[in-house]
C-alpha cells in the first residue's frame, strides 16, 4: 500500500491535525499516514492509556484528553488546529449518540476557525437509506455542511477487513461459513482500511481540489460465493458460503445490521471504482483477490484460538 509522500513533495504544506477517533482501526491508520508523510497529529482520546494510544505517542503524535460526549473538553482540542479528521462510531452507544459526539465537534472546529473538516462518513449515507449508523452519518453530514466551513466527506463503502478483525465474522469462517444475508451472487461494494486511509491523508495534505466534495470509495464489487471461493483457496481451509434469512440476520446481528444487509441486497452502493481509481493513481487499490493473498488465514486453522 502506498501512500501520497508529504516528505518527497515540499509543496504541500505541514498540517496540525486532529485526529478524533484515532485510537480505533480506521482513525489509527489515518494518524499514522499523516505521521508518516510528516504532519504534526493531535490523537483525541478519553484514555491516554491506552494501547492505541501510547502507540500512537510512541510515533510522534501528541496525545490529546477529550471526551466527544463533552463539548467543553473539546475547546482545547481544536485550539491552533488547522484539519480535523472525525471518524465517529455508533458502536458503543448508538446512532443518536454519534449524531450529538459528531456535530459537538463540528461545532467545536467551527468556533475555532478551523480551515478544514474530513468527516470519514459512510457509502450511501447522505440518501436516508433506513439504514441506522448510516442515516446517523448523514446527519452530521448536513449539519457539518449548514455550517459553511470548509469540508470533505470521505464515504467508504464495507471494510473488507472486517472478514478478520469482526469476531463474529471471523468465528463463522472459522466454522466454515461466510454468511451474509443476501443471495449468493448479488455483489457487495468493499474497501480496506488502508486505502481508506491513504484517500483521507491524501485529501487532507492536498485539500483545494476537495473542498466542498463528498468522496465515496469502494476498491471492488463480489458476490458472498465468490468470497467464500477465494477464502478457501487463500486460506486451505473450505468455506460454503451460507445464506440467511431477514429473520436470521435480525437474531444473529441485531436490527441495524440486518436492515443494512436488507439494503445490500435490494439496493446496495453504487461507487463508480474505475472512475475513483483513476482520479487516485497513487492509492494502492487492490481487488478483493488481491487483498486475500496478502492475508495470514492461519486463524481459520482449526486449532486456532481467536
Amino acid at each position: 500500500m502506498t501512500t501520497p509522500s508529504h516528505v518527497s513533495n515540499p509543496a504541500v504544506p505541514r498540517r496540525l491535525v486532529l485526529v478524533a477517533g484515532a485510537t480505533g482501526r480506521q482513525g489509527g491508520a489515518i494518524a499514522r499516514g499523516l505521521l508518516r508523510d510528516g504532519h504534526a497529529v493531535r490523537a483525541l482520546t478519553r484514555n491516554p492509556a491506552s494501547p492505541a494510544a501510547v502507540a500512537l505517542t510512541g510515533l510522534g503524535a501528541s496525545v490529546v484528553v477529550g471526551d466527544l460526549n463533552d463539548p467543553s473538553s473539546l475547546v482545547d482540542a481544536v485550539e491552533g488546529v488547522d484539519t480535523v479528521v472525525l471518524v465517529s462510531t455508533p458502536y458503543e452507544e448508538g446512532p443518536e449518540a454519534e449524531i450529538r459526539q459528531g456535530t459537538a465537534l463540528v461545532d467545536a472546529a467551527k468556533n475555532a476557525a478551523v480551515e478544514h473538516f474530513v468527516f470519514n462518513s459512510v457509502a450511501s449515507g447522505n440518501r436516508k437509506t433506513g439504514v441506522p449508523h448510516f442515516d446517523s452519518k448523514g446527519v452530521i453530514e448536513r449539519h457539518l455542511e449548514a455550517t459553511g466551513m470548509p469540508y470533505t466527506i470521505v464515504a467508504p463503502s464495507a471494510f473488507v477487513d472486517d472478514w478478520l478483525t469482526d469476531l463474529d465474522a471471523l468465528g463463522d469462517l472459522k466454522g466454515g461459513h461466510l454468511s451474509m444475508a443476501m443471495t449468493p451472487t448479488r455483489e457487495l461494494q468493499q474497501i480496506s482500511i488502508a486505502e481508506v486511509a491513504a484517500v483521507s491523508v491524501l485529501v487532507t495534505e492536498q485539500r483545494e481540489p476537495f473542498l466542498g466534495e463528498r468522496i465515496e470509495l469502494a476498491s471492488d464489487s463480489i458476490s458472498g460465493l465468490e468470497m467464500a471461493k477465494i477464502i478457501s483457496e487463500e486460506s486451505g481451509q473450505n468455506i460454503e458460503y451460507r445464506e440467511l434469512s431477514a429473520a436470521q440476520a435480525q437474531e444473529f446481528m441485531g436490527y441495524d445490521l440486518a436492515t443494512m444487509f436488507t439494503w445490500f441486497e435490494t439496493t446496495g452502493f453504487d461507487v463508480e471504482v474505475a472512475a475513483l481509481q483513476q482520479r487516485f493513481p497513487t492509492v494502492g487499490w487492490t481487488t478483493f483477490e488481491q487483498w486475500a493473498q496478502a492475508q495470514d488465514w492461519s486463524a481459520l486453522e482449526p486449532d486456532a484460538v481467536s
